[in-house]
C-alpha cells in the first residue's frame, strides 16, 4: 500500500512561494500517478494539480494555472508541488494521494495523510 507523507507548507505573505512535498515511505512511487488536494474547512475537496507516472503529463485546475508547478523525482520518491503568486483563496491543507487523470480532472484513487497548512495573510 502507498503511503504518503506531506510537508513543506506554512503561512507565507500574499504573492509569495511555498513548495510542497510528498514523499513516500518506500521505492513504489513511481508506479502512481500522484495527485495535490486541498480542502478548506466548510467546502468540498478540490483536485489541484495531477502528474502521470512519467512526469510527462500533467493537469491543474484553472484557479492555479500559471502560479504551481508539478513535479517529480522517482529516485527520491517524492512528488513537489511549487506554489507561485499566492492569495489567500490558496489557504488550505493540501494533500497528496495516489490518482488518476480523467480528462483534464485528477481523481483521486487512494488514501492520503495528515497533509500540510497553507496559509497566505499578510
Amino acid at each position: 500500500q502507498l503511503q504518503l507523507v506531506e510537508s513543506g507548507g506554512g503561512l507565507v505573505q500574499p504573492g509569495g512561494s511555498l513548495k510542497l512535498s510528498c514523499a513516500a515511505s518506500r521505492s513504489i512511487l513511481v508506479y502512481y500517478t500522484i495527485g495535490w488536494f486541498r480542502q478548506v474547512p466548510g467546502k468540498e475537496r478540490e483536485g489541484v494539480s495531477c502528474i502521470d507516472i512519467s512526469g510527462g503529463i500533467s493537469v491543474y485546475a484553472d484557479p492555479v494555472k500559471g502560479r504551481f508547478t508539478i513535479s517529480r523525482n522517482n529516485a527520491k520518491n517524492t512528488v513537489y508541488l511549487q506554489m507561485n503568486n499566492l492569495n489567500p483563496e490558496d489557504t488550505a491543507v493540501y494533500h497528496c494521494a495516489a490518482s488518476r487523470i480523467q480528462g483534464r480532472e485528477c481523481v483521486p484513487t487512494g488514501s492520503w495523510g495528515q497533509g500540510t497548512q497553507v496559509t497566505v495573510s499578510s
